[in-house]
C-alpha cells in the first residue's frame, strides 16, 4: 500500500503511514534547515521531505545510525525549548552473535544531540555501557546526498539533472558532491572525530569495546559547501554557545509576555522561539521565512503579515521586511514573473532550478495583495515606532506601490483591484488562498478573470487611508487629499456592490464578467480588519462568521459547511488557518466585537495545546470540535510556519485593543479584555519611542485593570472604554 495518495492537485498521507506516527524534528539556522525523524536520522518516507537543506537544495538525503547493524531503540526525542538543539536517547535492542545474545536490551545508553549553524549540522554522540561486563560494539553512520532542488522534493520532475560525484574519503572525512546544470559545485563534507576505524563508500564504521560504565564520545560536522567556497567551522560546544548568545541578543529588545496560565505561557514561548528560528538575516535586516520545509524563503505576503502580527512586540522585524521588499519591488513588466512596475514581491527562490529559470520563482510577483499590504505595514510601522527617517527613505517605493494600485492593479478602471495571471507557469489564484479551486461561484463553478477578491478591496482601502497619512507626514498634502477621497469612494462602492443580503455577508469576489461569487468565506473577516465595512454590515457579517457552519469550535473555517466546495480536509475550502483567524480577531476588535475575538482566542488556544510542542501548524482540518478529541491535523502543513507562530501575538493584541500613536508617543488600550482563564498578563521591556514600559494587566469582572510597573522616558498610557 502506498503512503501517499493524490486527490485533484493535493497530496494526502494515509493515517497508517509511518510519517504520521514518526513526528518530524525541525532545526533551522539562517539559510540552513534540517528535517529529521525522531531518531535524528534522515529517511525517505512519506513525501520524502526529510533532509539537510541549504539555500533551496538538499545537501543530505539519507542519514542512518546503527549499532551492530541494527537500529537502536528510541527512548526519547525532543527539541529544546529554545529550538537550538535536538536531543535523542537510545538504548540497544538485544544484539546477537550468531544465535546468542551478545548484548542484552537496555545495556548500552546512547545520547545523540544535533545543532545547526549556518551551512553546518553539528552532531554529538555519547555511548555508555551500564552492563556488568564489557561490550563489543560496531557503530555505523551512513550518509547520502541527492542534491534535489526543493521543488524536486515537492514533486517537480526535471528533464535533465546535473552530475552526482562518487563519494570520496580520507581517514576522518567523507565528501559527497554534485555539479549542477547551473555549473555550480555543491558538496557535503562530513568530518568525524575521532576518525572512524574504516569508511566504506559513504558509511563511517566505529569498532570498540566498552568496559563497565565506560563512555565514549563521537563528534561530526556536516557542512553544506557551495561553489567550493570555504565555510568557517566551530566545534560542537562553540557552535552551541554561539547560537545561545545570538538568541539572547535577539531577545534583548523584544517585548516579553507572561500570564497567569502556564499553558498559555508555553504557547507564547513556543511561538516566540519558532519565530526567532524562522527569522533569517538579510543585508536589509531580519526577515521571517514563511515556513519549513516548503517555504523556507522570503514571501512577501507572509513576511508582511508576520511583521504586522509581531509589530507590537518587535518592530525591527517590520523594518527588515519593508527594506527587503522595497529593494525587490518590480521595476518593469515581465509576464513570466507576473511583474509590473511598483508591484511587491510574492516570493523569491534560490537553488539550481531558480537559477536556470526552470521555475519562475527566482523573483516572482504573482500575488495581488502583497502591494497594498506593504503600504499598510509601512503605516503601521510608523505608528508603532515614529521612525519618520525610514519612512522617508522608502517613500518613493510607497508611491510606486500606490501607483500600481490605480494602474496595473485596477485593470479595467472600475475602482476595484483585480488579478489575472500572465505567467504560463505561475499561480492562477493570486490571493492568500492560492489553490486553483479557492475562488468559485455558489454552484462550485470556477469563475473567469480578472478576479476582484473582497479582502483585496479592503486592503486597498486601508492602503489608501494609510498612504494619505504618510503623504501628510512627508508634506505631500495634494496626494494625501486625493488618497483620502479615493478611499471614501472605494468604501461606498464596495459596500454597495459586494454586500449580499441573502448571505448576510459580503461576496467572496467579483469575476471578470462583473458577476458576484456569492459565497460565504473567512475572507470577509479581513474586511473588518481593514475597516472598509460599514458598522451595520460588519456586525451582521461577524454573526455569520461565528455561526456553527463557519466556526468549528477550534476556529473559523476558510469556507463554511453550507457552501458547495466545502471540504474540511481541503487546503483552502474548509480548513482552519490560524493566521487567518488572527486577522479576523483583529477585525472584530476594530469594530469592538471583543466577545467574538475572545472566542477565537479560546478556540486556537485549545487547539495549540493539543499539537506537538504547543506549536500551531500552518493549517488544520475543519472538522467540528468534539468533546475529548483533538483537532485533525493536515498532514503536509508546514510546522513551524511564521504567520501561524505570529498568531498568538495578534490574538493578544486584539483582546487588549492595543494600538500606538507615534506623535505623542502613546500606548492605547481600547476596551481591553482577557479570557476568563487568564487572571493577569505582564508585558515587559516594551519599547515605545525612546521610552520603555513594563505593564501588568489584571482581569476583573467587567474590565481589565492596568498597572504601570516601570516607565522610562516620555510615554503616555491611555485606556479607552
Amino acid at each position: 500500500m502506498e503512503d501517499v495518495i493524490q486527490i485533484d492537485d493535493k497530496w494526502y498521507i494515509l493515517a497508517t503511514s509511518q510519517i504520521v506516527s514518526d513526528r518530524t524534528r525541525v532545526l533551522k539556522s539562517e539559510e540552513t534547515f534540517g528535517f529529521f525523524d525522531a531518531y535524528g536520522d534522515i529517511q525517505q518516507i512519506g513525501l520524502g521531505e526529510q533532509g539537510l537543506y541549504h539555500a533551496g537544495t538538499r545537501y543530505l538525503s539519507n542519514l542512518e545510525f546503527t549499532i551492530n547493524g541494527k537500529r537502536p531503540l528510541l527512548l526519547n526525542s525532543s527539541i529544546a525549548k529554545d529550538n537550538l538543539l535536538l536531543a535523542v536517547d537510545f538504548t540497544t535492542p538485544d544484539l546477537y552473535n550468531n544465535d546468542t545474545v551478545q548484548v542484552k536490551m537496555g545495556t548500552v545508553h546512547v545520547f545523540r544531540s544535533k545543532i545547526l549553524t549556518e551551512k553546518i549540522c553539528h552532531e554529538h554522540f555519547r555511548i555508555v555501557n551500564y552492563g556488568l561486563s564489557e561490550v563489543e560494539l560496531t557503530l555505523g553512520i551512513t550518509f547520502n546526498a541527492d542534491y534535489y532542488d526543493i521543488f524536486e522534493v515537492r514533486g517537480t520532475t526535471r528533464k535533465r539533472r546535473g552530475r552526482l560525484q562518487a563519494p570520496t574519503a580520507t581517514g576522518s572525512a567523507i565528501r559527497l558532491g554534485y555539479r549542477g546544470l547551473d555549473e555550480v559545485n555543491r558538496a557535503t563534507v562530513i568530518e568525524l572525530s575521532p576518525p572512524p576505524n574504516t569508511i566504506e563508500q559513504a558509511t563511517a564504521i566505529y569498532r570498540f569495546v566498552l568496559s563497565v560504565h565506560e563512555e565514549k564520545e563521537l563528534f561530526l560536522t556536516i557542512t553544506c559547501q557551495y561553489d567550493d567556497q570555504p565555510v568557517p567551522t566551530l566545534d560542537y560546544n562553540q557552535a552551541l554557545d554561539k547560537n545561545r548568545r545570538s538568541a539572547l541578543v535577539l531577545q534583548e529588545k523584544t517585548t516579553e509576555i507572561s500570564t497567569s496560565h502556564e499553558q498559555v505561557n508555553e504557547w507564547i514561548f513556543r511561538s516566540a522561539t519558532d519565530l526567532r528560528m524562522l527569522t533569517t538575516t538579510t543585508r536589509f535586516g531580519r526577515y521571517p521565512y514563511a515556513g519549513v520545509p516548503w517555504f523556507s524563503t522570503p514571501f512577501g505576503r507572509d513576511g508582511i503579515i508576520t511583521a504586522l502580527q509581531c509589530l507590537w512586540i518587535d518592530p525591527r522585524l517590520a523594518r527588515g521586511v519593508l527594506a527587503f521588499l522595497s529593494d525587490r519591488q518590480a521595476e518593469g513588466i515581465n509576464d513570466e514573473q507576473d511583474a509590473e512596475p511598483g508591484k511587491i514581491l510574492h516570493e523569491t527562490r534560490t537553488g539550481e532550478m531558480a537559477a536556470l529559470d526552470e521555475i519562475p520563482f527566482r523573483n516572482y510577483y504573482g500575488s495581488v495583495d502583497s502591494t497594498p499590504l506593504y503600504i499598510i505595514l509601512a503605516g503601521a510601522y510608523f505608528e508603532r515606532t515614529g521612525d519618520a527617517y525610514f519612512i522617508r527613505q522608502i517613500w518613493p517605493n510607497i508611491v510606486k506601490a500606490l501607483t500600481w494600485l490605480d494602474t496595473y492593479g485596477d485593470k479595467d478602471g472600475d475602482g476595484f483591484v483585480e488579478y489575472a495571471h500572465k505567467s504560463s507557469r505561475g499561480i492562477v489564484q493570486q490571493g492568500w488562498k492560492d489553490s486553483n479551486n479557492s475562488v468559485f461561484h455558489a454552484g462550485g463553478e470556477i469563475p473567469n478573470g480578472p478576479i476582484a477578491l473582497c479582502e483585496v478591496q479592503g486592503y486597498t482601502y486601508q492602503a489608501k487611508v494609510t498612504g494619505a497619512k504618510l503623504a501628510s507626514l512627508v508634506g505631500n498634502t495634494t496626494l494625501a487629499e486625493r488618497l483620502t477621497g479615493q478611499a471614501a469612494e472605494l468604501k461606498k462602492k464596495f459596500n454597495e456592490v459586494f454586500w449580499c443580503e441573502d448571505l448576510e455577508s459580503f461576496a467572496l469576489a467579483l469575476d471578470g464578467n462583473k458577476s458576484l461569487c456569492r459565497v460565504r468565506s473567512s475572507n470577509v473577516g479581513h474586511l473588518l480588519f481593514s475597516g472598509i465595512a460599514t458598522e451595520e454590515y460588519a456586525a451582521r457579517a461577524a454573526q455569520t462568521l461565528m455561526n456553527a457552519d463557519s466556526y468549528s469550535g477550534w476556529g473559523i473555517r476558510t469556507i463554511p459547511r453550507n457552501e458547495s466546495r466545502y471540504n474540511p480536509m481541503s487546503y483552502h475550502n474548509g480548513s482552519i488557518w490560524p493566521h487567518d483567524n488572527s486577522i479576523i480577531a483583529m477585525g472584530f476588535a476594530r469594530y469592538f466585537l471583543k466577545d467574538q475575538a475572545i472566542k477565537i482566542f479560546n478556540g486556537l488556544f485549545n487547539a495549540a495545546v493539543m499539537f506537538d510542542l504547543h506549536r500551531l501548524p500552518e493549517l488544520f482540518c475543519g472538522f467540528p470540535k468534539l468533546p475529548g478529541q483533538a483537532p485533525t491535523a493536515y498532514p503536509v502543513a508546514c510546522s513551524p510556519q511564521a504567520w501561524a507562530s505570529g498568531t498568538v501575538f495578534y490574538l493578544l493584541q486584539a483582546c487588549l485593543g492595543l494600538t500606538f500613536s507615534a506623535t505623542k508617543p502613546q500606548v492605547q488600550f481600547h476596551h481591553p479584555q482577557l479570557p476568563e482563564y487568564i487572571d493577569f498578563i505582564r508585558i515587559s521591556n516594551m519599547q515605545v519611542g525612546e521610552g520603555l514600559l513594563d505593564l501588568s494587566l489584571r482581569r476583573h469582572t467587567h474590565d481589565v485593570g492596568i498597572n504601570v510597573i516601570r516607565k522610562q522616558g516620555n510615554v503616555e498610557i491611555a485606556v479607552i472604554v
